[in-house]
């Protein structure tokens, strides 16, 4: 699942090809991904707005429109496509937008799981989704009080807690196991036992691990490329994540992999006491 340095990959490639184009029509072939309002209401308000910005909330890609917000939530899988609106439409391609420059701009989803939301820009941030998620990475209120106070009385695996978008948005399994890697930190410690100085070191490698991957254009892994024909390179400098059997780089320990939450969860049980 595509993560914060993921979606800003995507914001930004969509950025030079969308920003003051005119959406002129919508076809939407597979409901379900219209999350809000509903299809025929998104169709009909979305036709005739122009794009103005596109820029990001956790792993939501914001497209600024004339009067509303197109929310974009890539989920698994989900990709922008550009054709010709000439072209016929693939078995995945699941909702298109006809530009004004005779281009289709169209959304590719192989499991469907992705969701789009055409909310009020004036609301955008007082409704759902929005207003669930917690502080970005890069966000100046983001200390080691803010994050003790979140997660000094939860029982959960820091890991899992990390997770959580209404405390730290953005932050998904891949940058999980690295944040925690950096600041030595076991994946299994509960998060009421994380102290406030190692609160200060898990922001200050989310930071670090976050603005790297941002900088080499995300993680390109298994099926999940940001878009057609770009592709991330973090994934090169992975230190934990994804290292089952080999040595850590700091000691020499065998990574290993466990599960933690459900999720795949890579560490080294020396370092990461």
């Amino acid at each position: 699942m595509p993560e914060k340095p993921e979606v800003i990959t995507v914001a930004n490639y969509l950025k030079n090809r969308l920003i003051g184009r005119e959406i002129v029509n919508c076809n939407i072939y597979w409901d379900n991904i219209i999350a809000y309002p509903t299809t025929d209401e998104f169709r009909e308000k979305i036709v005739y707005q122009k794009i103005n910005n596109i820029k990001t909330r956790g792993k939501f890609i914001m497209i600024e429109l004339d009067d509303y917000y197109l929310l974009v939530h890539l989920r698994m899988e989900g990709k922008f496509m550009f054709r010709n609106e000439l072209d016929e439409v693939t078995k995945h391609e699941h909702v298109e937008f006809n530009l004004d420059n005779g281009e289709s701009f169209r959304y590719h989803d192989v499991r469907k799981f992705g969701k789009m939301y055409l909310i009020e820009k004036d609301k955008v941030n007082d409704v759902k989704p929005l207003s669930e998620l917690g502080l970005e990475f890069d966000d100046k209120s983001l200390t080691k009080e803010y994050l003790y106070d979140k997660i000094h009385n939860k029982k959960l695996p820091i890991k899992t807690v990390l997770l959580d978008q209404s405390i730290i948005t953005g932050i998904g399994n891949i940058y999980d196991d690295e944040i925690l890697f950096m600041s030595n930190i076991s994946p299994l410690r509960k998060a009421c036992d994380v102290t406030l100085a190692e609160c200060d070191s898990i922001i200050k490698n989310a930071r670090i691990v976050l603005k790297e991957a941002i900088k080499a254009g995300g993680t390109t892994i298994r099926s999940f490329t940001s878009s057609e024909g770009v592709h991330g390179l973090f994934q090169h400098s992975l230190k934990c994540h994804g290292k089952n059997g080999e040595a850590c780089l700091n000691c020499g320990e065998k990574i290993i992999k466990i599960k933690v939450g459900g999720r795949g969860t890579y560490y080294c049980s020396k370092c990461q006491k």
